[in-house]
């Protein structure tokens, strides 16, 4: 049977407090009066946002996650955040190696491993992200560098329980631009393959798409094979929006 899927909103820099806890209380009315849709739904506010929206998500029946944490549980790393100190928020989720991590901020796969070992040490969901860039995926090769990505950035002792895996092909964030129904089903199995023989219950993790999910194309992706659900970037910051992508899910 597959995984429940999981809608997940990364709102990035973006939203301020009022307008953060306006989303939130609409989500929340949606799952209240409206038929509930067959996923969870989590949002990952910036920092500033999580202590005033973790008790509105509680009720609401959202989950809370964290954008990113460092891999130390506390010391001298000034403007990093802890991944205890997320817990203490009132966080279920961290996304961690999200593609402008990796790409803005030099985050290795080594860094992103550690991240998640930290996230798992603190009672964290981690959420693994991976994928390939343009110039890789016209190599011909973006399976075998994605798998490999993903193999260096998974924590140890992960389980379907602590692990959450996002495929985002760096080339379709934000662009409008997503890959082919056949793309995106190859890559997930592979992801899938490459899961089975690092965590014992493979079947069970969670593979995410992530990449311009928009509500005209998110029942398309969310019925393809190994698509556990969505990380939705813009469109995760308009209620209608995501709301409808939540509602996509069969």
């Amino acid at each position: 049977m597959a995984p429940r899927k999981l809608i997940a909103g990364n709102w990035k820099m973006n939203l301020l407090k009022a307008e953060g806890e306006a989303l939130v209380r609409a989500l929340g009315a949606s799952l209240a009066s409206e038929p509930k849709p067959a996923c969870d739904v989590l949002v990952c506010p910036p920092f500033t946002l999580l202590g005033a929206l973790a008790p509105l998500c509680g009720e609401a029946g959202l989950a809370l996650g964290a954008q990113d944490c460092h891999a130390a549980p506390s010391g001298a790393f000034t403007g990093n955040v802890a991944a205890p100190m997320l817990a203490d928020a009132g966080c279920a989720y961290v996304i961690v190696g999200h593609s402008e991590r990796r790409s803005l901020h030099g985050e290795d796969n080594a860094t992103v491993k550690a991240k998640a070992e930290a996230a798992l040490a603190a009672g964290l969901v981690a959420i693994v992200c991976v994928g390939e860039t343009e110039a890789e995926r016209d190599s011909g090769k973006a399976e075998e560098i994605v798998v490999a990505q993903l193999l260096k950035s998974l924590p140890e002792g992960a389980s379907a329980g602590s692990l959450v895996v996002a495929y985002e092909p760096v080339w379709a964030i934000g662009t409008g631009r997503t890959p082919t129904v056949a793309q995106v089903a190859d890559m997930h199995a592979a992801l899938r393959k490459a899961l089975g023989g690092a965590v014992a219950d493979a079947a069970a993790v969670r593979i995410l798409y992530g990449g311009s999910v928009k509500p005209g194309n998110a029942a398309e992706l969310l019925a393809v094979a190994n698509v556990d659900g969505a990380l939705v970037g813009g469109a995760s910051l308009s209620h209608g929006d995501f709301w409808a992508i939540c509602q996509s899910c069969g």
